[in-house]
Order: structure tokens, then sequence, then C-alpha cells
């Protein structure tokens, strides 16, 4: 196995087969020990990412502020996948432990917590991690700032059994994140809804850059949102994916049935990012409310003008009620463009799983 791994790292990224001189796709995904079958072949389903968190697909469904919920984060779990529920989105820590017990009632599979580093409230950070601890959460992401001031923390979460994953979207910050105790990073490139990096650059480049550098795990997040893009990402040098977009799409998530309808109308060119003058760009879907953003930015508009027009309570209401679509600032990536309809979450991994598995047969035999 250590001798099929060496060539596997070696042949990673060109997948040329040394001994036989022809192309061999079995070879092309990810690089781990723990992708490799009995029968000498990579599995896309079977990696260091599913043997860590206790998954059965490396599919990770992303923290979306508002919308990723008890019911929606139960979901993804319960179809082999590992939902998330961003802590940011609860008033109180309260709040959050009790969604943490809605979805323990709904699933018995893996899921974890997303923790914003960045202090909403002078010790909340710190009260977060204490819950998960508590509240015995299988994983905890962290994502907003570098983990180095909570090394203590990440400890503890560690000791007490849990996963600690780290969210990025920069190879740097990735680095960073491994060197501070992190056991899995996601990536997410340019195209991603909500926060990409300020530098700009896209998941293709991204991804094999930080497969080259890292030795932990690495998941890849931005513009992946069908087996095409799952495939592609392990390819990369992945072993795993972070959904956003499109679980947008889902009976499960918690958006209005008229942002979901919005959303199948929208095409990848109908996203706009805003933010770049505050060096936190954002990643929405093209409307009015953002058009005049832009604007005003454009204009060296005053943070104290902007702020009204950056609420999240804007986000947060047109989310659940379907009302001001155009008066709020949606984060949605570029997969937008690949969504045609709303399905379950479990129709959604079995899409992906089905036709990753058609692709990578398909690969093996042309």
């Amino acid at each position: 196995m250590g001798a099929q791994r060496d060539n596997v790292q070696g042949l990673q990224g060109g997948g040329l087969n040394a001994s036989h001189g022809s192309l061999d796709y079995s070879f092309c995904f990810g690089y781990s020990e723990y992708s490799v079958l009995e029968e000498g072949l990579v599995s896309l389903f079977k990696t260091r990412v599913t043997e860590y968190l206790g998954i059965e697909y490396p599919i990770i469904g992303a923290a979306m502020g508002y919308v990723s919920l008890s019911d929606f984060t139960a979901a993804v779990s319960d179809a082999g996948g590992l939902g998330l529920l961003p802590a940011t989105t609860y008033a109180s820590t309260e709040d959050l432990r009790q969604e943490i017990r809605k979805v323990r009632k709904l699933t018995d599979k893996p899921f974890g917590i997303n923790i914003g580093l960045l202090a909403r409230q002078p010790g909340r950070v710190e009260q977060e991690m204490e819950i998960a601890i508590e509240e015995r959460v299988p994983v905890v992401e962290t994502a907003a700032r570098s983990p180095e001031p909570f090394i203590p923390y990440i400890e503890r979460l560690k000791r007490a059994g849990i996963k600690v994953m780290h969210k990025c979207a920069t190879v740097r910050h990735a680095l960073s994140a491994e060197q501070y105790g992190a056991e899995l990073v996601t990536i997410v490139g340019f195209e991603a809804g909500g926060r990409p990096s300020a530098d700009e650059v896209t998941t293709m480049v991204l991804i094999p850059r930080a497969a080259d550098l890292l030795r932990i795990p690495l998941i890849a997040g931005g513009g992946i949102g069908n087996a095409r893009g799952f495939v592609a990402a392990m390819a990369l040098g992945a072993e795993g994916v972070a959904i956003g977009t499109r679980f947008l799409a889902t009976h499960e998530c918690a958006v209005h049935p008229r942002l979901k309808e919005l959303l199948i109308q929208s095409k990848e060119t109908d996203t706009i990012i805003v933010q770049r003058s505050t060096r936190g760009p954002l990643r929405v879907l093209r409307n009015p409310h953002a058009q005049r953003v832009l604007e005003m930015e454009n204009r060296s508009a005053s943070l104290e003008e902007l702020l009204p027009m950056y609420s999240g309570q804007r986000s947060k209401h047109a989310c659940e009620t379907g009302e001001g679509l155009d008066e709020a600032l949606l984060g949605c990536g570029e997969a937008v463009g690949l969504i045609n309809s709303v399905v379950s979450v479990k129709e959604l991994i079995a899409e992906i799983v089905t036709g990753a598995r058609a692709i990578y047969e398909r690969l093996k035999t042309d």
C-alpha cells in the first residue's frame, strides 16, 4: 500500500502510468492511502475526508447564514454528506444549543457547526466552542480569520474528540490553518458565493496549488454544483467538496420558494462582487440593490452610507419571506447557472454520486 501511495503521489495531476505508458485515469483522484481500493483503483468516495469525518460521501453542505438550519443540516448528513450549522445565524448561544439538539433528533449521522472567528460579541467565539464540547458536536469548522488566537480552544476541541476543520479562500491561509491545528481545510475559489478571496483566484488554480503544499486533507469549494464539478475537484487534488449555492434550491433549505424560483431563472453571469472597497469582497445575486451598492462604492461612498445597504437583516428578511428580493444582498455563487430545478437534498447528493460514478467509468475506458 505504501509503495502504491508513492506511485499515486508521483502521478497526481498527470495520471500517466509509467509502467504502461498510457493515461490511467484510476490515478487522477486524490493521493491518500485511504483512497486506494483493494483492486488498485482509486475511489472517488472513500478519501481521508470520509475517513476522518465518518461520512459516506466526501460532500460538505456549506454553512450558509440564515438558511442552513437544522432540517437542512440533518438532511445533508442523513444523505451521506456532512451538514454544518452556521453559529452566526443564532442570536444567542442558547439558540445555537437548541438547534444542535434539533439536528440530533433528526439524524444519528455526523454533523458539525461553523464558527466564525470574528467575534460579534466579547467572548462569543469561546462560548460557541464550549457549547460544541458540551453538546459533543462531532465536527467544528472555523472560518473568517486565522485560528491562531484560539489554539488553546482548538486543542480542547480535539481532546474532546471533535474534528476541527478550517475554511478559507487562499493557499497561504490554508497553510496557516494547518500549522495552527486544523485537521482538514476547505478552500473556496473566486466563483464561490459569500466571501471569496480579494486575490480573485479561481478554484481551478487554488486547489492543485494547495494540494501540492498541504499535508492535511483538502476540500474544494466554489463553482461546484453537480457531478462534473465533483469529479473535476477530485482530479485537481481535493479529497472532498463543499457545496453551497446549489443546495439553496433544495426543499430542506430555509429559502423562500420565490427566491428558489429566482435562482432557477438565473445564469452563471447573474452574480456580482460588492464590498471590494472594504477589502471584504462578497459575491451576491445581481439585482437592483447590489447594483446600487456597487455604484455607491465606485463613487467612494462613506462606510456610514454603505452600512445600511450591507445590512444582513435585509438578506434575512428576503430569504425568509420572499419579499424585497430586489432590496437585499443575496449571497450566491456562479454555480447558480447550474440550477435547473428544486430537489431534495437526498436527490441532489444521489445525482452527484451516480453521475460521478458514470464519469469515472467513462474516463477509465476512453
